[in-house]
């Protein structure tokens, strides 16, 4: 257990930011799933209704340090490349 003030408030903080991460992160999971199985099923019409939707939980997730920039980057060109090929 944290023992000086500094100590107790980063621990604080830390918690606050792991609950954060961790719904930005089921945020932008479940809607890259969904959207899979979208693409999975030929329903390209609901497919592309979610794109907007990922790449939102997707930037989101990025500017809230949660993920690399550059994953979701290249997580947004997959799946954009995934709706194209089939």
């Amino acid at each position: 257990m944290p023992i000086t003030k500094s100590a107790k408030k980063a621990l604080r903080q830390s918690k606050r930011k792991q609950v954060q991460n961790t719904k930005r992160k089921n945020a932008f999971r479940v809607l890259v799933k969904e959207f899979r199985k979208a693409v999975v099923a030929k329903e390209f019409d609901k497919a592309k209704e979610l794109l907007p939707k990922v790449y939102k939980a997707l930037d989101k997730a990025a500017k809230g340090k949660t993920i690399k920039k550059n994953r979701a980057s290249r997580l947004k060109s997959r799946l954009t490349k995934s709706i194209k090929k089939d």
